[in-house]
């Protein structure tokens, strides 16, 4: 794939599969416009990089479909002032989109060889306000609470408590619910300190797994 031809499919990708499925936040079309999604996948995958689909990567993961990718951020309602905690860095694409539209993100990831290899691209992209942490990411990260957003890339059978806890009155958790087979992306909105949800669309999402990490 040459570059002038990956970047006619991410025009593609923008017009068809996100504006073109309803995402409306321009700031979104715009920061997807600008991510380049092939430089997340092996060399052997980029051909596929825009189409609308997610694609295995290593640890048994995945990078999101762009539609979802897109969806989940213009849920978070970012204005650029954000301190978002990212849960599940996997490839490391959903994490270039948000620290496009806010302030800082911090991105944990179970897997230290995902973590590594996101690091890497993320800084030949020249990010400056991520900071990744290799860990329990149903635990959040209390060092650096409390956080304005929390987007999660992994599905839960119900939100962690601790999530929930390390957000900022007002703030927002972007989650996906549910069993396998029937999950659904919510929001969580803290209001006087109590969850308004608001159920967004089905979805499938690798499980949240919890508890220490593997080993490096």
């Amino acid at each position: 794939m040459t570059n002038d031809s990956l970047a006619n499919d991410r025009r593609i990708m923008i017009a068809r599969h996100l504006r073109g499925r309803g995402i409306r936040s321009q700031r979104v079309l715009d920061a997807m416009a600008r991510v380049p999604r092939e430089q997340f996948l092996p060399e052997s995958m980029r051909a596929s990089a825009y189409s609308d689909c997610a694609l295995s990567i290593d640890c048994g993961q995945t990078i999101s479909q762009p539609y979802m990718v897109a969806l989940m951020t213009e849920l978070l309602e970012l204005n650029g002032t954000e301190l978002v905690l990212e849960v599940g860095t996997g490839s490391g694409y959903q994490t270039a989109v948000l620290a496009e539209l806010c302030h800082r993100v911090v991105s944990i990831e179970r897997h230290t060889l995902l973590s590594r290899q996101a690091g890497a691209v993320l800084d030949a992209l020249g990010y400056g306000n991520i900071e990744l942490i290799v860990g329990d990411g149903s635990q959040g990260y209390p060092a650096a609470a409390a956080f304005d957003r929390v987007l999660v890339a992994a599905a839960a059978g119900e939100y962690p408590e601790t999530l929930f806890e390390q957000l900022v009155e007002g703030g927002r958790l972007v989650i996906p619910l549910g069993p396998p087979d029937n999950q659904v992306l919510q929001v969580i909105t803290k209001v006087n300190g109590h969850p308004v949800r608001s159920a967004s669309v089905g979805c499938r999402f690798v499980p949240l797994i919890t508890g220490e990490p593997p080993n490096p």
